[in-house]
């Protein structure tokens, strides 16, 4: 493959500045060249990466000025290995989940062992309790950075999950459309700048023409309108709108901080930028789910709605919900299932459309 196939199959279409700028250039061409030249496993660049890792950590805690910058150039290299593990991966197809489960403990055992090797070593040149505070800062911050990111991640699935249920298929529950997120219409087209879905289905008909679009960030593009102006700068050259994440702020740490000289300030600062955009993560979280709150209740009143359009004659009868078997209306009494009847030839033009299918959509 060309350099420009491997970036295409490898890059992320979304990643941290720190590694589209300064790892990215590297990793790429040195996954290329293994691929090409060896027979490395993405897992053995784990664990090479881990073994560099623990290499710094041992530098960090000699505490001396020559050994803190080898020690950053070290984490340095060891994240790009723990970069190229995965582009490895993608590249060549040979993941797995055991690989990813490896490659994300590693990183754990990774920022525990280095921030406390770190905080050790200035603690035997500067002996104050701030660099025990740090060390415990440092660890706490990595931990519920990523438990927070996975747990909000699993929450937007069931809410997305739960609409597409008690949406059956549709906002109105019979229109017969697909639900299409507004989170995928942009994550997919970056040039739309826009949070109206109206526009928005009008800028890619051809994609949403036969489906209903849902938004549940609507609240904090409503609450902050330059948001998507930012996101979609940023988005075409490939960094999230997280500035600080979990992986700049490891850099800050293990990286600006030891190069510098200024381990306390430099570690401080990143923490609490790491927290500020957190938190800002968290309140965009709070308004979608508000957000979702509302469309359910949206949906609740569009079905209410259509129940009493079909009471009153206001609906065509094609549009009520299919009944189910043995099910009657009017004023036949319900004491006996009625004749089955087969339908004629060419009723039905596709399964989606029988009666079988029908009954599956409502159980």
């Amino acid at each position: 493959m060309t350099l420009a196939e491997v970036r295409d199959r490898t890059l992320k279409k979304r990643d941290a500045w720190w590694t589209v700028v300064l790892v990215d250039p590297v990793a790429t061409p040195l996954v290329r060249w293994v691929a090409r030249h060896t027979r490395i496993t993405p897992n053995q660049i784990t664990w090479a990466a881990l073994f560099l890792g623990l290499g710094s950590a041992w530098l960090f805690a000699l505490g001396d000025r020559y050994a803190l910058l080898l020690g950053a150039g070290l984490y340095h290299l060891s994240f790009i290995l723990d970069c190229m593990d995965g582009k490895l991966a993608r590249l060549t197809g040979n993941g797995s989940i055991f690989g990813a489960w490896l490659d994300y403990v590693f990183d754990r055992i990774r920022v525990v062992i280095c921030a406390l090797c770190l905080m050790v070593g200035q603690f035997r040149d500067h002996p104050t309790e701030m660099y025990f505070w740090l060390a415990i800062l440092v660890i706490f911050l990595d931990m519920i950075r990523y438990v927070n990111a996975l747990q909000i991640y699993k929450m937007r699935q069931g809410m997305r999950k739960k609409l597409e249920t008690v949406s059956g298929g549709s906002t109105d529950g019979v229109s017969g459309k697909s639900l299409l997120f507004m989170e995928d219409l942009l994550r997919d087209n970056p040039e739309l700048d826009t949070a109206q879905p109206e526009i928005i289905q009008a800028q890619v008909h051809l994609e949403t023409q036969d489906a209903e679009i849902v938004d549940l960030h609507q609240g904090f593009r409503k609450n902050f309108p330059w948001y998507m102006r930012a996101r979609n700068f940023l988005k075409r050259h490939r960094i999230r709108t997280h500035l600080i994440s979990g992986i700049e702020f490891q850099m800050g740490v293990f990286i600006v901080a030891p190069i510098v000289g200024r381990i306390g300030l430099v570690t401080v600062v990143v923490s609490v930028g790491l927290a500020l955009f957190e938190l800002a993560i968290l309140y965009k979280f709070w308004l979608s789910t508000k957000d979702f709150e509302q469309t359910m209740a949206d949906m609740a009143m569009r079905k209410r709605r259509r129940t009493l359009e079909i009471a009153a004659g206001l609906r065509p009868p094609d549009e009520a919900e299919p009944e189910l078997p043995h099910q009657h209306t009017g004023t036949r009494p319900n004491t006996e299932p009625p004749p089955r009847q087969r339908p004629p030839a060419g009723s039905y033009p596709a399964e989606e459309d029988s009666p079988t299918m029908a009954l599956r959509t409502i159980r």
